[in-house]
Order: C-alpha cells, then structure tokens, then sequence
C-alpha cells in the first residue's frame, strides 16, 4: 500500500500542519537555547581561566608558585594534576583531550579586554570522569594555555555539562505543547469537518435533492455551506418537479395525435402504403419513449430499498431466456452485499445494456465482480467491440455505432445514453471497455458499496 505524506482530509492535515509547525519552533528554541547554554558555559569556564591565570602571572611575579603543579604536597607525582603552570615551553594535552577553538576565542576576548596581550591561546575539554563527576557533579574539566610575555600559563577550569537537562525538559515542554494545542485543534477540526461529510454523503446518496434539508451546525462558515446547499436542493427540486410536469404534458400532447392518426392510417386501403405510415408512426412513438426515458431517467418515484443483485440478475437472465433470447445468467457469484437504492431504475439501465449486445453482437451473458469499494454489473457480448475513441461519444443521447438513422439497425442512440443517466442516478458510472482477452465489449453498471446502506 502506497503511503501518502500528506493526508488529503481536512483533520489530518491541520493536526499535521500544526505538529510539523510546533516540532520546527521547538527544534529553532532548542538550538537557541542551547547556544545561550553554551555561550553561558563557555563565559564561566572562560572567566574562570581568566582570573586563575591573572592569578597565575602574578604569583609567578612574586615567586609564589613553589610546587608547578600547586596540589596537595603529599599526593604522589603520578597522581597530580596541574591546575596552574607557568612554563617556558608549549604545553602538550592529554591524549583524551579535545580541543575547543570557541573556548580559546573566549578566553582571548577576555584577556584582551583585561589588558592582557596574549600572543597565542589554545583550549581544550576532557571527558568526565565517574569519579569526578561524583565530586563535581556533571561538569567537564578544561584546560586553557596562554602565552603571554614570551612564557606559556596553562590552567584548568570547571565547565558545566552540556544538554542533558536541556533536553530532557524541552522534550517534555515539546509534549505539554501537543497536548494542549493538539487536542483541541483536533476538536475544532472535527467540528468542522463532521458537518462536511455529512454533506459530501448526503450529495452522494441524494444527487437529485429530493431528501430533507440538512442540519445547519459547525463553524459559521460551514453552516452558510450547509444553508448554500439546502437552498441550492430546494430549487433543484422544484426544477425537477417542473420539469416531470412540463414533460407528461408533452407526452401527453404527443402520444394523442399519433395515436388519433394511427387509428385513421387504419382507414388508407393500399397495404403497403398503409404499413409503411404504421410503422412511421410506430418509429415516432418509440423515439418520443426513448426521449422522455433520457429526460426522466433518475428522476422516477420509485421509493429506495434494500435489493439483493444476485437476485436480480438471475430474474433479468430468466426473462430473456423466457423470450427465446440467447442471454447467459450469472454463474458461480460470489457473496454479494445487499444493496440500497431503487431496483426498477438499475433493471432498466441493465435492459437497455442487454438490448445493445443482443442487437449488435446476437447474444449477451451477465457477469459480476467485485472489488472492496465497488461492484460491477457486467454485460458482456462476443461482437465486433467499438472504437476505443468513440466509446465517449456513445454514450451520450443520439449517438449510434452504425452509421444509418434505422432503428431497426440500432434505435435511436439513446440506449447507452439512457443507461449511464440510471446508473449515476443510483450513485454509480457506466462504464464500457473493450475485452482485452477476446473479441466484444463489457458494458458495466459500477456500484459503489461503501455507499450503499
């Protein structure tokens, strides 16, 4: 599974904004504090150095400097450590030593601004050590060596210990932030999005607005969305409704004078002219059928229910075969989930699938599948497949594969046009593809099930 970095709804990516915004300040108020650590450090380290090799240059003055190494008389030599010297030759630093160059040029700065010329400086740090670190605490030993007047003074001073404490509060002054700002831009979010998907599902299972109003909550700026929508709904419900007047008005108007001039075509004597005006009109009467099917199709005022596809499929198949057409029920299926909608409107847009294959290829055979999110309601034909660039073109209203305006050869073109408008009606897409593995076409009605109740 491919993992996405940003996360695409509107939670997550302000909690993740937020988090990604905090981690950056506190990772910029780390490194400024722990230079302002340092520089603390290296100014009582450093000062410290200062005044013991002020004091180192004026006992050396005096003479006062007995013993070079200035520890107690009765430690054994190996065991001295030297804390101030006074030397004619460059001092040589432990092996374990590091040296500290922002050390030295803080300890030159300051004797320079004690009147103090210092021909060269050099720092260094050693570890602590277990015992030490008893006695003194966390603290790191310096050394500085100076030479002034010709002659080298090296003493030693008291860092203290660099970060631990530092670190630990800031990483629990970094989760108190999460805490208190985390938690509740979490709630905000939330507050904010929950009315959002309750929109976007209420769009989703109720395209043609003919559910109630939604409630009006969340942020004022989501509730003016919210109201938006429910007036927007309204309207579109009163066009619809409109519009299903205006239309059995028209089919009304139009049905009585083609059925008034059959009934008087009955009366013409000469049988073929006769059977040649019938089937004019018989030809009108099934295109104003197939105009009105596309206008109203999703519109109808069949009530949702629950449905179960298997079932239907193997009833439409049946049907067929009753009729003596070559049409393959659905074989071996696998677990289907019940379905939510309106079954009369998904029976009809699969009919006009099959009507298409059984005119243009002779036979059809029904096939289903499904995926985790979706199930596809395949009408499936053996025949000589379309045109992937003109696949588009046919499925919208009076677009035909075959060339003539003949019904006999192919309707009027409103089959798939008529079929991709129930389908999205029911929340689905039509969606028609060559067989890759033989010659024919797959014609699918693509529901999706995690929107299904």
């Amino acid at each position: 599974m491919k993992l996405r970095p940003w996360p695409r709804n509107l939670v997550g990516q302000m909690v993740l904004a937020v988090a990604v915004a905090l981690f950056v300040a506190q990772a910029i108020n780390f490194a400024l504090l722990a230079r302002g650590q340092r520089q603390q450090a290296y100014a009582n380290g450093g000062g410290m150095a200062v005044a013991r090799i002020i004091d180192a240059l004026e006992r050396d003055r005096r003479g006062a400097i007995a013993d070079p190494y200035d520890t107690v008389p009765d430690a054994p030599p190996a065991k001295r450590q030297p804390r101030l010297q006074v030397r004619d030759t460059p001092f040589a630093p432990p092996p374990r030593a590091r040296a500290d160059a922002d050390l030295a040029a803080h300890v030159a700065a300051e004797l320079e601004q004690a009147g103090l010329d210092a021909e060269q400086v050099q720092a260094w740090v050693l570890p602590p050590r277990p015992k030490m670190e008893k006695m003194h605490g966390p603290a790191r030993t310096a050394i500085v060596s100076a030479k002034i007047g010709g002659r080298y003074v090296v003493v030693r001073s008291w860092l203290p210990a660099e970060g631990k404490r530092l670190q630990g509060f800031l990483i629990w002054q970094t989760l108190s932030l999460y805490m208190l700002i985390l938690v509740p831009v979490l709630l905000i979010a939330w507050r904010a999005a929950q009315p959002l998907r309750t929109l976007t599902q209420a769009v989703r299972r109720d395209p043609m607005g003919d559910g109630p109003p939604l409630l009006e909550e969340g942020p004022s700026d989501v509730r003016d969305v919210i109201s938006a929508f429910n007036a927007s709904r309204a309207r579109i419900a009163t066009m619809l409704a409109d519009k299903d007047r205006m239309l059995g008005a028209v089919g009304h108007d139009l049905r009585t004078p083609l059925a008034s001039l059959r009934v008087r075509v009955e009366a013409v004597e000469d049988d073929k002219l006769r059977d040649k005006m019938i089937a004019t009109i018989d030809e009108m009467t099934a295109m104003l059928a197939d105009i009105l099917a596309v206008a109203r199709s999703g519109a109808g005022k069949e009530a949702p229910e629950i449905y179960d596809a298997a079932t239907l499929l193997a009833q439409m198949g049946e049907e067929y075969r009753t009729m003596g057409k070559p049409v393959a029920g659905p074989e071996a299926m696998p677990a289907l989930p019940a379905l939510s909608g309106r079954p009369l409107l998904l029976r009809r847009a699969l009919r006009n699938l099959i009507d298409n294959a059984l005119a243009y290829a002779g036979s059809a055979a029904l096939i289903v599948e499904r995926t985790d999110t979706e199930l596809k309601l395949i009408v499936r034909d053996d025949g000589p497949g379309i045109d992937p660039a003109r696949i588009a073109d046919l499925v919208e209203p009076f677009a035909r594969g075959e060339a003539s305006r003949n019904r006999a050869t192919g309707g009027a073109g409103l089959g798939l046009a008529i079929a991709k408008a129930l389908a999205e009606g029911e929340g689905g897409r039509l969606v028609i593809a060559n067989r890759g593995d033989a010659s024919g076409l797959d014609a699918a009605v693509v529901l999706p099930i995690d929107a299904q109740a």
